[in-house]
């Protein structure tokens, strides 16, 4: 039975005994001293001193900090958490869906790594395996790459964690199918970046439940960590703020300036998310900018790095190395000292968390398991089981003991030390 209605339902019973007995006279009293008792009583409850009953603002029905275990919803699979932290690789559907699964299990086994990030619903907004819902838009961007079933009971025969990766507000297909939802130009098209990718408005309640309803159909697979991605406006966003269409929502009357109102709008959606998750007892993870935590607010996509960890129960920063510009972080080449860079960086990160104190989520930090040869000749080199040892001990110095591998192709250096603890 749904949760709410099972408490509406309580509070109406009760509600019922309450009225019932207070309308019955006492068995065997006659009508005449019936009256008399009552006129007694009345004269009783004048001399009584009056009090007065105070009203809460708070609601009736809300869902408590700590969920009730028999309250929650039932999983296809259960996997613990791991004991000595999260650490993982990235998988993409096709990925799960071939022989490479077998393969990349095999290299959880034998290693310290525990955990596989897998999309549910990817960068242009397909969702590649079947999930339990009847909400329009789910069905019809689902693609059945990955046969969900066969694949959680995978990981659990395994006990490897999984963690749904799902795509936020870049999602082509819903911006194609929705323009209304999305940004468009003058003449009615949906806006697009030089890659092509489309991004839904932010500001849509729509567009919220939509995502939602995929993370929810997430955990009721098994997934136990339901990771966001692209919770973000267009990068650059703020040069063309005012020159394209869409609505702002309840945002717009606010008062806020722009940039206030668009780190609102990605602050407040996963506030609404993790209040929605909690039936699931899932925990919310957020991937963000690492630039982030450097400075108060990036004025362009509406992150803020303090306002999201308060939010989440996982904060995954982007700090690949190569994602950083010449001398930030005090580095003039930063993909060429990849150890230097992520100490750096867990410097300021570090810092940040400790001001929020038990507000403070875990940090689960993406690192860089790819060689960026687009930087060009002298600003990259080429990265292995060294380079990737190397970020994953700058974390270790720093107390950090979980981190995620990002290889967009799921080929990672399996040489590595995965473990400074080992």
């Amino acid at each position: 039975m749904n949760l709410k209605k099972y408490l509406v339902m309580g509070l109406v019973g009760l509600t019922a005994v309450t009225l019932l007995s207070t309308s019955v006279f006492a068995e065997g009293n006659s009508e005449e001293e019936t009256v008399e008792e009552t006129v007694e009583e009345t004269a009783e409850v004048d001399e009584r001193e009056t009090t007065y009953l105070e009203l809460s603002k708070e609601p009736i029905l809300s869902i408590p900090e700590e969920f009730p275990r028999q309250f929650m919803y039932e999983s296809l699979v259960n996997i613990d958490y791991p004991e000595d932290g999260v650490k993982g690789i990235f998988f993409t559907g096709g990925t799960a869906a071939s022989e490479r699964l077998h393969e990349l299990t095999d290299l959880l086994n034998s290693t310290a790594l525990n955990s596989m990030v897998i999309d549910v619903k990817d960068d242009d907004g397909t969702i590649v395996m079947d999930l339990d819902s009847d909400h329009e838009y789910v069905q019809e961007f689902t693609r059945g790459y990955v046969n969900a079933e066969e694949l959680m009971h995978h990981l659990e025969e395994n006990n490897i964690y999984p963690i749904a990766r799902i795509v936020i507000f870049k999602d082509s297909r819903l911006a194609k199918a929705r323009p209304d939802l999305s940004f468009t130009d003058d003449n009615g098209e949906v806006w697009s970046n030089r890659a092509g990718a489309s991004f839904v408005n932010p500001y849509e309640r729509e567009v919220w439940e939509h995502n939602v309803e995929v993370a929810k159909q997430a955990a009721a697979l098994g997934f136990r960590d339901i990771q966001f991605d692209y919770v973000r406006f267009p990068e650059g966003f703020a040069s063309m703020d005012e020159q394209l269409n869409y609505s702002r929502g309840d945002y717009g009357e606010s008062g806020s300036d722009n940039v206030q109102q668009r780190v609102d709008a990605v602050t407040d959606f996963i506030a609404y998310a993790r209040e929605e998750l909690k039936p699931y007892g899932v925990d919310l993870s957020v991937d963000i900018f690492g630039f982030s935590a450097l400075v108060p607010e990036e004025p362009n996509i509406g992150q803020s790095f303090p306002r999201i960890s308060e939010n989440v129960d996982v904060i995954s920063s982007m700090i690949y190395p190569s994602h950083w510009g010449p001398w930030n972080l005090g580095i003039a080449k930063p993909d060429l000292e990849p150890y230097n860079l992520v100490y750096n960086y867990m410097e300021v990160e570090n810092e940040v968390l400790a001001a929020l104190g038990d507000d403070a989520p875990t940090t689960r930090p993406w690192l860089q398991d790819f060689t960026a040869s687009y930087l060009g000749a002298g600003n990259y080199m080429t990265y292995g089981d060294h380079e990737v040892s190397e970020q994953i001990r700058a974390l270790h110095d720093h107390g950090v003991k979980e981190y995620l591998l990002w290889n967009s192709r799921s080929n990672y250096s399996e040489g590595a030390t995965f473990d400074f603890d080992d």
